[in-house]
């Protein structure tokens, strides 16, 4: 498996579908996405100055993708915390779950956000979404808001010291 940067013509669509669409129903497409102001806002311009992410790939195949943006507080994302704080998210296609893969792209993720010098970053996650849950508590995400049926988390680099820790 190899990760690589995410570069300005990286699609973010086909895994944000993949991560709004974490039941595997069906239920988002690029066009639906498109037609949902508070969620097509995570894919408008990107990317964008602020914008960062990786790619996972196994034989030039896409296996899924972590990444982040940053939100103005007259414009935020699920996961909203704080305008210095970015909104990561991850997605990992359903046939190369439980591989390892999501562990392996917010080890990245997050190194680079220490990298980078940044104070923290968040996520939203959905009821029910346990696996996902799980993940980001390893990490030292701490639930820290609710929005109808999500938590919003965050992850403060400078206190973290999770299992996965890089300082």
């Amino acid at each position: 498996m190899l990760i690589r940067p995410m570069v300005g013509d990286d699609a973010l669509m086909p895994f944000l579908i993949v991560a709004m669409d974490w039941r595997d129903q069906g239920s988002w497409t690029a066009q639906s996405i498109r037609n949902t102001p508070d969620v097509a806002h995570y894919v408008d311009g990107w990317m964008r100055e602020g914008d960062a992410g990786f790619i996972a790939e196994a034989d030039g195949r896409p296996l899924g993708a972590a990444w982040w943006r940053t939100f103005a507080s007259d414009d935020k994302g699920y996961g909203y915390v704080a305008t210095d704080i970015p909104e990561i998210g991850l997605a990992v296609r359903d046939d190369s779950r439980g591989r390892g893969v999501g562990t392996a792209l917010l080890d990245t993720l997050i190194a680079h956000a220490r990298d980078q010098g940044l104070r923290g970053v968040s996520l939203s996650v959905e009821d029910g979404n346990d696996a996902a849950i799980r993940l980001y508590m390893r990490y030292g995400f701490e639930r820290c808001g609710r929005d109808g049926n999500s938590d919003t988390m965050v992850l403060y680099l400078a206190q973290s010291e999770g299992p996965h820790a890089t300082a």
